[in-house]
Protein backbone atom coordinates (compact mmCIF):
# COMPACT_ATOMS: atom_id res chain seq x y z
CA UNK A 1 0.00 0.00 0.00
CA UNK A 2 1.12 3.80 -0.39
CA UNK A 3 3.30 5.34 2.64
CA UNK A 4 1.50 9.07 1.07
CA UNK A 5 -1.60 10.56 -0.26
CA UNK A 6 -2.45 9.48 -3.77
CA UNK A 7 -1.95 12.33 -6.50
CA UNK A 8 -5.54 12.82 -6.70
CA UNK A 9 -5.68 13.81 -2.77
CA UNK A 10 -3.24 16.52 -2.21
CA UNK A 11 -3.99 19.16 0.04
CA UNK A 12 -6.46 16.86 1.39
CA UNK A 13 -6.15 15.94 5.35
CA UNK A 14 -6.26 12.26 6.52
CA UNK A 15 -9.15 12.43 7.36
CA UNK A 16 -10.89 14.07 4.31
CA UNK A 17 -8.51 11.65 1.77
CA UNK A 18 -9.41 8.53 4.05
CA UNK A 19 -13.66 9.18 3.71
CA UNK A 20 -12.33 9.78 -0.77
CA UNK A 21 -10.70 5.99 -0.33
CA UNK A 22 -13.15 4.15 1.34
CA UNK A 23 -15.35 4.93 -1.64
CA UNK A 24 -13.12 2.76 -4.11
CA UNK A 25 -13.19 -0.75 -4.54
CA UNK A 26 -9.88 -3.02 -4.49
CA UNK A 27 -9.28 -4.76 -7.79
CA UNK A 28 -6.04 -7.02 -8.56
CA UNK A 29 -4.75 -6.87 -12.25
CA UNK A 30 -2.01 -9.39 -13.29
CA UNK A 31 0.61 -8.62 -15.67
CA UNK A 32 -0.77 -7.79 -19.18
CA UNK A 33 -4.25 -7.41 -17.98
CA UNK A 34 -6.37 -4.39 -19.62
CA UNK A 35 -8.16 -2.00 -16.93
CA UNK A 36 -9.97 -0.01 -19.55
CA UNK A 37 -10.22 -0.01 -23.72
CA UNK A 38 -9.66 3.86 -25.30
CA UNK A 39 -13.54 4.80 -25.84
CA UNK A 40 -15.33 2.45 -23.36
CA UNK A 41 -17.73 4.18 -20.87
CA UNK A 42 -15.86 5.78 -18.04
CA UNK A 43 -17.80 5.26 -14.63
CA UNK A 44 -15.00 5.13 -12.51
CA UNK A 45 -11.18 6.67 -11.84
CA UNK A 46 -8.96 4.31 -10.63
CA UNK A 47 -5.77 5.38 -8.08
CA UNK A 48 -2.64 3.11 -8.58
CA UNK A 49 -1.90 1.73 -5.00
CA UNK A 50 0.69 -1.27 -6.47
CA UNK A 51 1.80 -1.85 -9.33
CA UNK A 52 2.46 -0.07 -12.65
CA UNK A 53 0.11 0.83 -15.47
CA UNK A 54 0.99 1.55 -19.20
CA UNK A 55 -1.90 3.83 -21.37
CA UNK A 56 -1.30 3.21 -24.70
CA UNK A 57 -3.03 4.51 -28.01
CA UNK A 58 -4.89 2.03 -30.01
CA UNK A 59 -3.81 2.31 -33.82
CA UNK A 60 -3.26 1.25 -37.42
CA UNK A 61 -0.06 1.45 -39.08
CA UNK A 62 0.66 0.12 -42.28
CA UNK A 63 -2.45 -2.08 -41.86
CA UNK A 64 -1.23 -3.43 -38.43
CA UNK A 65 -3.23 -2.95 -35.58
CA UNK A 66 -0.98 -1.68 -32.59
CA UNK A 67 -0.43 0.12 -29.02
CA UNK A 68 1.43 3.60 -29.16
CA UNK A 69 2.68 4.18 -25.54
CA UNK A 70 1.75 7.27 -24.16
CA UNK A 71 3.01 7.07 -20.33
CA UNK A 72 3.26 5.49 -17.82
CA UNK A 73 1.58 5.17 -14.17
CA UNK A 74 2.96 3.96 -11.12
CA UNK A 75 1.70 3.56 -7.15
CA UNK A 76 -0.02 6.47 -6.11
CA UNK A 77 -0.87 8.33 -9.62
CA UNK A 78 -4.23 8.19 -11.39
CA UNK A 79 -5.49 6.72 -14.29
CA UNK A 80 -8.92 6.95 -15.86
CA UNK A 81 -9.62 10.51 -14.90
CA UNK A 82 -12.56 10.62 -18.01
CA UNK A 83 -14.96 9.21 -15.36
CA UNK A 84 -14.88 12.86 -14.20
CA UNK A 85 -14.56 14.14 -17.37
CA UNK A 86 -17.71 14.74 -20.25
CA UNK A 87 -18.75 12.67 -22.50
CA UNK A 88 -17.10 9.96 -19.98
CA UNK A 89 -15.41 7.94 -22.72
CA UNK A 90 -11.81 6.80 -21.76
CA UNK A 91 -9.31 8.44 -24.22
CA UNK A 92 -6.70 6.21 -23.47
CA UNK A 93 -5.95 2.30 -23.30
CA UNK A 94 -4.74 0.92 -20.05
CA UNK A 95 -3.18 -2.21 -19.20
CA UNK A 96 -0.87 -3.42 -16.08
CA UNK A 97 2.50 -3.85 -16.79
CA UNK A 98 3.55 -5.83 -13.92
CA UNK A 99 1.03 -6.98 -11.80
CA UNK A 100 -1.02 -4.39 -9.39
CA UNK A 101 -3.78 -3.41 -7.10
CA UNK A 102 -5.95 -0.60 -8.25
CA UNK A 103 -8.31 1.01 -6.40
CA UNK A 104 -11.59 1.59 -8.41
CA UNK A 105 -13.71 4.96 -7.25
CA UNK A 106 -17.14 4.94 -9.04
CA UNK A 107 -18.16 8.65 -10.51
CA UNK A 108 -21.77 8.39 -8.74
CA UNK A 109 -19.77 7.90 -4.90
CA UNK A 110 -17.85 10.77 -5.70
CA UNK A 111 -20.19 13.56 -6.94
CA UNK A 112 -22.33 12.00 -3.69
CA UNK A 113 -19.30 12.94 -1.74
CA UNK A 114 -18.48 16.19 -3.44
CA UNK A 115 -22.18 17.53 -2.72
CA UNK A 116 -21.91 16.29 0.55
CA UNK A 117 -18.61 18.21 1.17
CA UNK A 118 -17.66 20.51 -1.56
CA UNK A 119 -14.22 21.21 0.17
CA UNK A 120 -13.06 18.05 -0.43
CA UNK A 121 -14.65 18.11 -4.32
CA UNK A 122 -12.62 21.29 -4.80
CA UNK A 123 -9.39 19.83 -3.78
CA UNK A 124 -9.87 16.73 -5.69
CA UNK A 125 -11.07 18.81 -9.05
CA UNK A 126 -7.60 20.80 -8.75
CA UNK A 127 -5.97 17.49 -8.33
CA UNK A 128 -7.39 16.22 -11.20
CA UNK A 129 -6.64 19.15 -13.24
CA UNK A 130 -3.07 18.57 -12.59
CA UNK A 131 -3.30 14.82 -13.85
CA UNK A 132 -5.20 16.37 -17.10
CA UNK A 133 -2.42 18.80 -17.42
CA UNK A 134 0.01 16.80 -17.55
CA UNK A 135 -0.95 14.47 -20.21
CA UNK A 136 -1.77 17.40 -22.14
CA UNK A 137 2.09 18.24 -21.84
CA UNK A 138 2.69 14.89 -22.61
CA UNK A 139 0.45 14.99 -26.11
CA UNK A 140 1.81 18.58 -26.90
CA UNK A 141 6.03 17.18 -26.65
CA UNK A 142 4.23 14.06 -29.21
CA UNK A 143 2.53 16.43 -31.83
CA UNK A 144 5.76 19.01 -31.34
CA UNK A 145 8.08 15.99 -32.27
CA UNK A 146 5.83 14.77 -35.27
CA UNK A 147 5.29 18.54 -36.19
CA UNK A 148 9.31 18.60 -36.77
CA UNK A 149 9.37 15.14 -38.33
CA UNK A 150 7.13 16.65 -41.07
CA UNK A 151 8.80 19.88 -41.33
CA UNK A 152 12.39 17.80 -41.46
CA UNK A 153 10.77 15.75 -44.87
CA UNK A 154 9.25 18.80 -46.42
CA UNK A 155 13.10 20.45 -45.96
CA UNK A 156 14.81 17.39 -47.40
Amino acid sequence: MLNAHPDLLNGLSEADAARVLALGRKMVLGNGAELFHMGQEAESLYVIMRGHMKLTLPMQVRGQEGNVLVEERTAGQTVGWSALIPPYRFTLTATAAVDSEILAISREALRGLFAAAPEIGAKVSLNLATVVGGRLQVFQAMWVREMQRVVELRCA
